[in-house]
This record gives C-alpha cells, sequence and structure tokens, in this order.
C-alpha cells in the first residue's frame, strides 16, 4: 500500500509558481508551497535589492524585479504568491496581480488546522501551527501566521496579517491591511479597523477605529497611522 503523504509529484506536472519577496516571510511561504507538493517554485521577485537579480535564496533564483511579471506570464506562469508582510502593499500588489490576469494560490502548512466550512480567499497563506476555526471568512492575500489562531466566525479582512502567536476571540471583525502584532489576543466579538496596527503582546478588549496603533494591557489607541 502506498503511503500517499510521501508521493512527490514531478517538478514537470506542477504549475509553475513565483514567490514576490525574497526575505524572511518569503522563506517561510517557500517552505509552505514546498510541503504541500502543489506546485513548482521557479523564482522570487525582488524589488528592494536589486544586487541580488540573479544570486540564489531558498534553492531557488531572483529573478530580478517585477518588470519579471509580464514576461513571466507570456512564458506561461501563472500563479504568484505575496512574501512579504507590509499589509498595505500586499493589498495594493493583490490587485496588480489580479488585474495583470495572475492566480493567486492559498497555502496551508500541513501541520495547520483548517475547518471544512472556513473560506480563505486567494492569496492566503496558513503557517505552521495555525488554526482556523469554523464559520471563519478570510479574504485574499491573508497571512495567519506561525501558531496563530483565529475562532469561529472571524472575518478577516483583505490583506491582514495575524502575526506568529495571535489569538484572535470568536466572532473577531479584522478589517482590511489590518495587523494583530506577536503574541496578541483579541476578546471575543472585537472589531479592528482598516489598517490598524495592534502591538505584540496586546489584549484587546474593545473595538479599535480604523488605521491607529495600539497596544497595552488592556490596549489603547496611541497614535493615527498617516493614510
Amino acid at each position: 500500500m502506498v503511503d500517499t503523504a510521501e508521493v512527490v509529484v514531478p517538478a514537470q506536472n506542477r504549475p509553475s509558481l513565483v514567490i514576490w519577496g525574497a526575505a524572511g516571510h518569503a522563506m517561510v511561504v517557500a517552505d509552505i508551497v514546498r510541503l504541500q507538493n502543489l506546485y513548482h517554485l521557479i523564482g522570487f521577485i525582488d524589488d528592494i535589492n536589486m544586487q541580488r537579480h540573479g544570486t540564489k535564496f531558498c534553492d531557488a533564483s531572483i529573478l530580478g524585479g517585477k518588470e519579471q511579471l509580464a514576461p513571466l506570464l507570456q512564458q506561461g506562469v501563472k500563479h504568484v504568491l505575496l512574501g512579504f508582510g507590509d499589509c498595505q502593499k500586499r493589498l495594493e500588489f493583490t490587485g496588480v496581480l489580479l488585474r495583470l490576469g495572475f492566480l493567486l494560490p492559498t497555502v496551508i502548512h500541513p501541520s495547520a488546522v483548517v475547518a471544512g466550512d472556513s473560506l480563505l480567499g486567494l492569496g492566503t497563506v496558513i503557517a505552521a501551527g495555525g488554526v482556523v476555526n469554523p464559520g471563519v471568512q478570510v479574504g485574499c492575500s491573508v497571512i495567519i501566521n506561525t501558531a496563530a489562531s483565529v475562532d469561529h466566525e472571524c472575518i478577516i479582512g483583505d490583506a491582514a496579517h495575524v502575526c506568529p502567536g495571535a489569538r484572535l476571540g470568536g466572532g473577531v471583525i479584522l478589517g482590511e491591511a489590518a495587523q494583530v502584532g506577536i503574541g496578541a489576543t483579541v476578546v471575543d466579538r472585537v472589531r479592528i479597523g482598516a489598517g490598524v496596527v495592534i502591538g505584540a503582546g496586546a489584549v484587546v478588549v474593545s473595538d479599535i477605529p480604523d488605521h491607529v496603533v495600539a497596544y497595552g494591557v488592556p490596549a489603547k489607541v496611541i497614535r493615527t497611522l498617516d493614510r
């Protein structure tokens, strides 16, 4: 009897995929892609460090900057994942990729737990140990990072980031491009606005308005963010 968990699909039989980003989070995304064994990772896009173009990164090549996207599409590379943490940029670049005609796969680490009735948007990444419980709706290009948990009936906006070890109680609404910092806790039924940054270790017990930084125990709004 064949153990299907050990079957490796040959690269030529998998769709080619590129990761946009070439730093720490891109390493995490690349690892998940390889473990899932559904796509053939052919390289990375790096718009920050031009001197790295053509060099090796995570056992693949840095292909160049975003100017490579159109040629890649013409060559039949249709799948791209965003591999960086900046929520506003992920929101912006998701639109860019969709307008160009790329497909954004959803990737889930084998150790993550995702309820069967949860809805995961295009380009979302669920990292090792992540938990997404029943009735959750997750937007596009969301990061549920290492050992983060999203409890029942939460609604997570596009390009939001639930950072490593963060915990969302049931029925939380997290706005688009909002970030819940490492180890933070959000109690049930709280709404966190669009573009919000919740600091590491915060405990959020009441609603947070759009485009602010909040932290502390309990979390308080510290300042407004430029838009």
